[in-house]
């Protein structure tokens, strides 16, 4: 009877492991495509300012190709009277010098005026972009930002940047590798799903309130 019964522990327990797994890959694939619908839409709308989120820089301090795309999109955005104000975010990673500059120095080049910019040069995680940009954004009185991004990463960057505070709207940068690529794509929006999941804070986080009046 005991060999039974230890039997039929272990049956369930199996059971049970493989529901929890079932569940849980339908919990990853199910965000996924949630993860990747939203990023494909454009929403950028009248905004007090545009946050351009950091990607790799490459030896020499050249841009890589996600950070160009996201650049040059928001410098479109930029064009077409969306926001006043750039604000680029991103630290120094392998390669000097700061994300931000890098795009700073490539939207100059662009023809976006210096003065239109602000750099945020100590962020190394969506979460330091949302919490060192929401400083400075509060500074210049702004509210509401559109993000800018690839768009597998905008879904969680819209959410971060409402945990601190902000209306949020995202527009992504589809001319990037990891867009395109649809190996690359599937990788880096399945990596996202998983990211949200293990943070539901983040996950679940809500506009903001309309300010009072």
């Amino acid at each position: 009877m005991p060999l039974i019964a230890s039997g039929h522990r272990k049956e369930r327990l199996v059971r049970a492991l493989l529901i929890g797994a079932g569940v849980l890959t339908c919990g990853v694939f199910g965000l996924a495509w949630v993860v990747d619908r939203f990023g494909q839409r454009e929403g950028a709308v009248a905004a007090d300012a545009l946050v351009v989120l950091g990607a790799r820089v490459l030896p020499g301090g050249a841009p890589s190709g996600a950070l160009r795309a996201r650049t040059e999109h928001a410098v479109a955005l930029y064009r077409r009277g969306v926001a006043p104000r750039l604000i680029f975010s991103g630290g120094v990673g392998t390669n000097p010098p700061s994300e931000a500059r890098v795009m700073f120095q490539l939207a100059t080049q662009l023809g976006v005026p210096a003065e239109a910019c602000v750099l945020e040069e100590g962020s190394h995680s969506t979460d330091d972009n949302a919490r060192l940009t929401s400083g400075l954004l509060r500074e210049l009185g702004a509210r509401r930002v559109v993000v800018v991004s690839d768009p597998y990463h905008l879904l969680r960057a819209r959410n971060y940047f409402r945990l601190y505070g902000h209306e949020v709207a995202t527009s992504p940068a589809l001319e990037t590798e990891r867009n395109l690529d649809m190996m690359d794509r599937i990788y880096w929006t399945v990596r996202e799903a998983v990211a949200l999941l293990v943070h539901p804070r983040v996950l679940l986080a809500r506009a903001p309130a309309p300010p009072a009046g």
